[in-house]
């Protein structure tokens, strides 16, 4: 109940630093999100230090942190890429990034990392060429002009 209780004040007091400097920052920040992020940093840092931390909760704070860079990179996907792909890739690859974090197991962290980066260069980067037009939007458009 102490690792509960002293995580969860731990992301009330780094969300609230957050939340009160966010406005004076030139980029959107989500408190909650860097409360999260901030307490799994500190205790992924404690327990490389040697220090005691729970790694089921420090597991739980990660995989959250997967499952919400998914979500809000998936916002940026190009027109055309597929979210369920995305996502169906994207986080069972993080998953293993963070068991790296918190096992350690440092190779698992830098593949998963790698393929983190390779995902992200695949499916975020606009397409080169715009696709041409089918015969259907073009007579379609031709329509619209002509209409009214």
């Amino acid at each position: 109940m102490t690792t509960i209780l002293a995580t969860l004040v731990s992301i009330w007091a780094i969300a609230g630093l957050a939340w009160a400097v966010r406005g004076r920052l030139s980029f959107p920040v989500c408190p909650i999100c860097v409360g999260v992020g901030g307490t799994w940093l500190w205790m992924a840092a404690a327990r490389q230090l040697g220090l005691a931390v729970d790694a089921t909760m420090l597991a739980v704070l990660l995989g959250g942190s997967v499952v919400g860079i998914a979500y809000q990179l998936e916002k940026r996907l190009p027109q055309g890429r597929s979210p369920l792909a995305w996502k169906t890739l994207f986080m069972p690859t993080g998953f293993v990034a963070v068991y790296g974090l918190a096992a350690p197991h440092w190779i698992l962290l830098a593949a998963g990392a790698a393929g983190l980066a390779l995902l992200a260069l695949v499916f975020l980067r606009a397409p080169s060429a715009p696709e041409k037009s089918s015969a259907t939007v073009e007579k379609l458009e031709e329509r619209m002009k002509r209409c009214c």
